[in-house]
């Protein structure tokens, strides 16, 4: 008998044509973008202006700095703090939606949470300035109890507030999501064997939401590893982020390359993080469940 082959896969006509705009998207806005990126980091600058040339002394000159890896590992101590934060803020708030809050309430909450990003981030940031500075309202508030003032800007706090801001509302809508797609029988058979909500919550919710909360906080840190707004306006610049060297580069001598130096770096921890994030939350691809 002869040895049985595997059988060749089809061509899908369908599947591609619907999947090519994305293919297309992504290649356009990512790929030729990124690809240029890199090229650039192997450019000079001479008298100003950048000159098309192929040469490592831009990745030599960030690597080699103590500032860079100051601000590389500030700025990702600081996402990954907020993205902790945010995903254990964002908690109790998603699992009350998903499993305490009526219907009405269910849909203001979430009204709430959307309107945000109706107004401009930039603007937020500058409330904050007003709530967060020493004669703000906070410090007003501490006043009457007879502490203060406290410096909460220029800061890491002022610059997790801004963090918190932005991607705090994101994080407790995917939390929700995750949450409410859990399938009631297995709570409801938890608390049969006389578990009680918390450890019903821990051994049971957690785990069945994981794939939802793990990229909650995804979200929250790659939001929070690129954004310049917050530790710029409330965080001061100092240490400085990644974000806020891009901007000093093409400050300082109109330098590009040695900019795309950090920005290539920072999107390849992204990609990093991302792809960790992944595996976290869904495995090896192959791997028996």
């Amino acid at each position: 008998m002869a040895p049985s082959s595997k059988p060749r896969r089809r061509f899908d006509g369908f599947a591609t044509f619907w999947g090519a705009p994305a293919l297309i998207w992504q290649t356009a806005f990512f790929l030729v973008p990124l690809g240029l990126l890199v090229a650039m980091t192997f450019w000079a600058v001479k008298s100003y202006r950048l000159t098309p040339d192929f040469t490592a002394r831009n990745w030599e000159r960030m690597f080699t700095r103590d500032y860079f890896w100051t601000g590389y590992l500030y700025t990702f101590e600081l996402a990954a703090l907020v993205a902790v934060l945010a995903s254990v803020i964002a908690f109790p708030a998603a699992h009350y939606l998903a499993f305490r809050a009526s219907p009405r309430a269910r849909r203001i909450a979430i009204f709430l949470l959307v309107t945000p990003f109706f107004t401009s981030y930039l603007v937020r940031i500058y409330s904050w300035k007003i709530i967060l500075s020493t004669e703000g309202v906070l410090n007003v508030m501490f006043g009457w109890l007879g502490l203060g003032p406290f410096e909460m800007l220029n800061n890491a706090f002022g610059a997790t507030i801004g963090y918190l801001t932005l991607c705090l509302p994101l994080t407790v809508m995917i939390q929700y999501f995750a949450l409410s797609n859990i399938d009631r029988s297995l709570i409801g058979a938890a608390h049969n064997l006389g578990c009680g909500p918390l450890r019903t919550t821990v051994s049971v919710t957690i785990p069945a939401a994981k794939i939802g909360l793990i990229l909650a906080a995804t979200f929250a840190f790659i939001l929070t590893f690129g954004d310049y707004v917050s530790p710029a306006y409330l965080g001061g610049g100092t240490p400085p982020t990644l974000s806020i060297l891009i901007v000093d580069q093409t400050k300082s001598g109109n330098h590009w390359p040695r900019a795309s130096v950090v920005a290539v770096t920072m999107v390849f921890t992204l990609i990093t993080v991302l792809f960790a994030a992944l595996f976290a939350a869904y495995g090896r691809p192959g791997a028996k469940k």
